[in-house]
C-alpha cells in the first residue's frame, strides 16, 4: 500500500486527526480494533479508499439494520496460543474458554455472511466486501466442541472428563463430608467443654482443615498448631485425629491437579496444529471490530461515502469538521457547513481572505482533516452529492513553529516549509497554509508570498491558503488556476457569519473590528487618514460586491426553479392535451359502430316487429307482449343514448379542468404537492347527482356511479359496505356509491360472462389468491432513471388491480437522479394520493412511501 506524503511530521496533530483516532479507538470493541487504528494510515491507491470505504458503507448498513450481527468483543489470546508451540505446553481454563469464545464468534460471522444473499436467481450478496473478508477467517466449530464439551457452566472441568478425574473427584467428595463430620464433632465437644466461642466455625490454613482456639486451651485438643493470629488471641490447631485425613485430600487434590493438566495437554495437542490460523482468525475479526469502530463513528457524526474520483479534486458541499460538529453538539449549537470546490484547471488554489475570528483557519483544517480522513477509509461528513479525489501530498503550515533550539523565528520556520513546498509539491499536492506571507514587513512579505503562489501555480499544485494582503488577492483574481473566496460578515450586526462564499475576496474589516473593540474614533479617524480614503472606499466597495453578488446569486437560484417548475407544467399539460384529444377520437370512433349497430338493430327489430304482430292476427294478449318488447328495446336506445351523452359530458368536463388548471397552475400544484387525489375527488364527487337512498341485496347487479361496469353483489357488510364482484375483481364499496343496473345492462352482462368468461368464479378466485401474494415493496437500485421508472409503472398498475392502498418503493440515495425521476413520475399520477420518504430508523431517504 502507497502512503500518503504528510508534512510536516506532526500533521495530524496540526489538523486534529490524533484526537479523530482516539475518538474512534473508543468505539472499538477488542484490544486488536484498537490496535488497528493505532496502526490506520492514509493511502494513494484509489481502489484501496475505495475498498475501505465501501466496507464501512456496508457495516454501516449492517449496524442499522441487522439486529442479529454477532458481537465483536474478544479477549486477545495470541500470546496464549503462541506459548503453545513447545511440545507439552497446555493452556489454562480461563485462557481455553476465551479461545472457544472466540471461535464462537467466527462461526456466527460465517453463518450471518453466508445467509444474506440479495432476492433472485443470480443474486449477490448484500454485503459483497465483508464477505471477502469474512471468507478469509477460518472456521473451526469440532475445537470449539471439544473445549466446550470440557467445562460445565461455572467453567469448571467436569468431573466426567475422565475416568480418572471422575475417580479422584468421588473419593476427594467423600473424605471431606467425613472430614466435615468429624471436625463439626470436634468443635461441639469443645464448645461444651467451654475451650472455644459459641460462634466458632472450622477455618482453613495451608489448605488443611483446623479449629480456632484461645491460646490458653491450646493444650486442650490433641494436634497440630498451624498459624496465629495477627493479635495472638486466636491460634489455629488441627486435630490429631483428622491429620491423617488432611494428608489425604491434600494427596488427591494433587493428583486432581495433575490429570486436569493432562487433559489440558490433549486439548493443546489438538489446537498446536492449527496455532498460525487461530491467530489470524483473532486479527480477522479484530478487523471486523475496527471497521464497525469506523461505521459507528461515521453514523455518530452524519458521514457518508462521496463520490469518488482517481484524480486529486475537491467538490464538497455541507462539510463539516468533525471535531467542531461533536463540540457545539455538546454545547447544543448548530454547526455552519462548508460548501468548498478545488477543480482543475480553472480553480486548483484557493486564496480565503476575510476578517480575523471569521473561521479562516477553521476552513483550511475541516479541508486537511477531511481529506486525510477519507484516504484513511473513514466516510466523511458532506452531502451524498459530493465529489472526492486522491491526492499523493498533504502539506500544512499553520501555527507558530518557532524554536529557541533551532534559532528560528516564527517568519523563519514559515520559510522553511515554503522551501519543502516549492522543492516537493506538484499536481497532485495539496497545501494548506495559513495567515500565508505574515510573520515579516508588510510589503516585502507580500511579494515573497506572491512568489511563491506563482511557483505553486506553476507546479499545477491544490491548495486552501489564508491570507490579509491585497496583492495576494489581486494576483488570484487574475490569474487561471487561482481562485478568492471570502468568509462572511455581518456589517450591521458587527459578527462573523463562519459561511465561505468562493468567486470574490474578502474584507478584513479592520476599521469595523477596532470600532466595535473600543478603540478611541480619534485613533480610528487618524488610521483612516493615514491609509488614505481610497483604500477604505475600496474596502467598502468589496464588501458592497460581496452583498450584491450573494443577493443574484439568490436570485438567480430562485429563476431557475421557477423556470424549471414552468417547464414542467407545460410538459404536463401537453400530455394532458394529447390524452384528451385521443380518448375523443377514440370516443368518436366508438360512438360512430355504437350508432351503426343501433340503427341497424332497430331496423330488425321493427320488421320482426311487424311479422309478429302479422303472424299473432291482432290478438290482444300477444300484441300487447310484442309492443311491451318494443318498449324495452326502446327504453335500452335511450340508455345508449344518454351513455353517449355522459361520455361527452365527461370529455367537456376534461377540458374544463385543464382550463382551470392553465388558469390557477401555481395553486393547483401546491394542492397536488399536498394531496393530489384531493381536487379530482372533489370535482367529480360534485358532478355527479345526488340520487335517492336505495336498498341493495346480495345478487343484486349493480355499478358504480359515473360508471359503466357492471358488477354483482357478494355481500353486504354491517358497515353500510357491500364486497362487489366486477368482472375478475372482487372489491369493497360503500353502498351510497351503487346504483342498479338497467334490465338491458344485466342481459348483456350475462352474454359477455357466458361467451368470455365461462368460469369468472376461479378467475375472482385467482385474482383474489394474487392480491394476498402481492408484495408490496419494489427495489429498484441499481436501474437507470428511464428503467427504474419503467417497472414502477407496471408495478403501480398491478398494485391499483389489485386495490393495494400503500407501497414501498426502494431506490437507495446514490447520486438523487434515481429518486427524482421516480418522484417526478408519482407526481404525474392521478392514482397515487401521497408519497414521502420511509422513516429514518427504516431507511429514511433511500426509500419512498406511496399511498394510493
Amino acid at each position: 500500500m502507497l502512503r500518503l506524503e504528510t508534512y510536516p511530521s506532526n500533521f495530524e496533530n496540526k489538523v486534529g486527526f490524533d484526537e479523530v483516532r482516539h475518538i474512534l479507538k473508543s468505539y472499538a470493541s477488542s484490544s486488536i480494533g484498537k490496535e488497528y487504528a493505532d496502526q490506520m494510515g492514509a493511502t494513494t491507491e484509489f481502489a484501496e479508499v475505495d475498498r475501505l470505504l465501501s466496507e464501512v458503507v456496508e457495516m454501516m448498513d449492517i449496524k442499522q439494520h441487522a439486529s442479529e450481527f454477532p458481537s465483536l468483543l474478544i479477549a486477545d489470546k495470541r500470546e496464549s496460543l503462541n506459548s503453545l508451540r513447545p511440545q507439552g505446553a497446555y493452556l489454562e481454563e480461563k485462557e481455553l474458554l476465551d479461545i472457544a469464545d472466540t471461535l464462537a464468534v467466527a462461526n456466527a460471522l460465517d453463518v450471518f455472511f453466508h445467509s444474506n444473499n440479495a432476492p433472485g436467481e443470480d443474486a449477490q450478496h448484500l454485503y459483497p466486501h465483508l464477505k471477502l473478508i469474512a471468507d478469509e477467517c477460518p472456521a473451526y466449530p469440532k475445537i470449539e466442541s471439544n473445549i466446550r464439551s470440557l467445562f460445565d457452566i461455572t467453567g469448571k472441568i467436569k468431573d466426567n472428563a475422565s475416568k480418572e478425574l471422575y475417580r479422584i473427584r468421588k473419593e476427594l467428595n467423600q473424605l471431606e463430608k467425613s472430614l466435615s463430620g468429624s471436625i463439626h464433632r470436634i468443635i461441639r465437644e469443645a464448645k461444651k467443654e467451654g475451650w472455644v466461642e459459641g460462634d466458632v466455625n472450622p477455618s482453613i490454613r495451608d489448605g488443611r482443615l483446623v479449629i480456632p482456639i484461645a491460646p490458653a486451651h491450646k493444650r486442650k485438643i490433641k494436634g497440630i498448631i498451624h498459624d496465629e493470629s495477627t493479635t495472638g488471641k486466636t491460634v489455629y490447631i488441627e486435630p490429631a485425629e483428622i491429620v491423617e485425613a488432611n494428608n489425604r485430600i491434600t494427596e488427591l487434590e494433587t493428583e486432581e491437579r495433575k490429570e486436569i493438566i493432562r487433559i489440558l495437554i490433549e486439548v493443546a495437542n489438538k489446537i498446536r496444529p492449527h496455532i498460525q490460523e487461530l491467530i489470524f482468525l483473532f486479527l480477522i475479526i479484530g478487523k471486523f471490530d475496527f471497521i464497525m469502530a469506523k461505521a459507528c463513528f461515521a453514523i455518530e457524526h452524519g458521514a457518508i461515502k462521496p463520490i469518488l474520483h482517481k484524480k486529486p479534486t475537491i467538490q464538497w458541499y455541507q462539510a463539516k469538521h468533525p471535531l467542531l460538529l461533536r463540540t457545539l453538539k455538546l454545547h447544543q449549537r448548530d454547526i455552519v457547513p462548508l460548501d468548498i470546490e478545488l477543480l482543475y484547471p480553472d480553480s486548483r488554489i484557493l486564496i480565503i481572505s476575510g476578517p480575523n475570528a471569521g473561521g479562516k483557519s477553521v476552513c483550511l483544517k475541516t479541508v486537511g482533516i477531511l481529506q486525510y480522513m477519507l484516504q484513511c477509509g473513514m466516510p466523511i461528513p458532506v452531502s451524498n452529492y459530493s465529489h472526492a479525489g486522491i491526492f499523493g501530498h498533504l502539506f500544512i503550515d499553520i501555527g507558530d513553529e518557532q524554536s529557541i533550539e533551532d534559532d528560528l523565528s516564527t517568519y523563519s520556520s514559515h520559510l522553511r516549509n515554503m522551501k519543502y513546498f516549492t522543492r516537493n509539491c506538484n499536481s497532485h499536492s495539496l497545501l494548506l497554509i495559513d495567515e500565508f506571507g505574515g510573520g515579516t514587513e508588510p510589503q516585502i512579505g507580500g511579494a515573497i508570498a506572491q512568489a511563491l503562489l506563482r511557483k505553486f501555480n506553476d507546479n499545477k499544485s491544490f491548495g486552501v491558503i489564508t491570507t490579509h494582503y491585497q496583492n495576494i488577492k489581486n494576483y488570484a483574481e487574475d490569474t487561471l488556476g487561482l481562485i478568492n473566496g471570502a468568509m462572511l460578515y455581518d456589517r450591521h450586526e458587527m459578527k462573523p457569519l463562519f459561511k465561505l462564499a468562493i468567486g470574490r475576496p474578502g474584507s478584513s474589516f479592520a476599521i469595523e473590528i477596532a470600532r466595535k473593540t473600543g478603540i478611541p474614533e480619534d485613533v480610528i479617524d487618524e488610521a483612516t487618514s493615514i491609509v488614505g480614503t481610497d483604500y477604505i472606499d475600496m474596502d467598502k466597495y468589496l464588501q458592497d460586491i460581496v452583498r450584491d453578488k450573494r443577493y443574484w446569486e439568490t436570485k438567480r437560484l430562485s429563476i431557475r426553479k421557477e423556470e424549471k417548475r414552468l417547464v414542467e407544467e407545460v410538459e404536463l399539460y401537453k400530455d394532458n392535451l394529447e390524452k384528451i384529444e385521443k380518448e375523443r377520437k377514440k370516443i368518436i370512433v366508438e360512438a360512430k359502430k355504437e350508432a351503426l349497430q343501433i340503427i341497424s338493430d332497430s331496423g330488425k327489430m321493427v320488421e320482426r316487429t311487424i311479422r309478429e304482430i302479422k303472424e299473432a292476427e291482432a290478438e290482444k294478449e300477444k300484441t300487447k307482449k310484442i309492443r311491451a318488447s318494443l318498449d324495452n328495446y326502446k327504453k335500452t336506445l335511450e340508455d345508449v343514448k344518454d351513455s353517449v351523452s355522459e361520455e361527452k359530458d365527461k370529455l367537456k368536463r376534461e377540458l374544463e379542468k385543464i382550463k382551470r388548471r392553465q388558469e390557477r397552475k401555481k395553486e393547483k400544484q401546491e394542492n397536488n404537492r399536498n394531496n393530489p387525489a384531493k381536487t379530482s375527488t372533489t370535482r367529480t364527487g360534485s358532478s355527479e347527482q345526488k340520487t335517492d337512498k336505495q336498498e341493495f341485496k346480495v345478487g343484486d347487479h349493480v355499478k358504480i356511479k359515473s360508471q359503466k361496469a357492471i358488477g354483482s353483489i357478494l355481500e353486504i357488510k354491517a358497515n353500510g359496505s357491500a364486497v362487489i364482484a366486477l368482472g375478475m375483481i372482487k372489491t369493497t364499496i360503500e353502498t351510497d356509491r351503487l346504483v342498479h343496473a338497467s334490465g338491458q345492462e344485466i342481459k348483456s352482462i350475462k352474454s359477455d360472462i357466458r361467451t368470455t368468461h365461462p368460469n369468472h368464479n376461479a378467475i375472482i378466485d385467482q385474482i383474489h389468491e394474487k392480491r394476498l401474494n402481492f408484495k408490496q415493496d419494489i427495489d429498484v437500485r441499481g436501474m437507470r432513471a428511464s428503467e427504474g421508472v419503467q417497472a414502477i409503472s407496471y408495478f403501480i398498475d398491478e398494485a391499483v388491480q389489485l386495490g393495494i392502498n400503500r407501497v414501498r418503493i426502494l431506490h437507495g440515495t446514490g447520486t438523487g437522479a434515481l429518486k427524482i425521476s421516480i418522484r417526478e413520475y408519482l407526481a404525474s399520477l392521478a392514482v397515487v394520493k401521497h408519497f414521502q420518504d420511509e422513516h429514518v430508523q427504516f431507511g429514511g431517504a433511500g426509500i419512498t412511501i406511496v399511498d394510493l
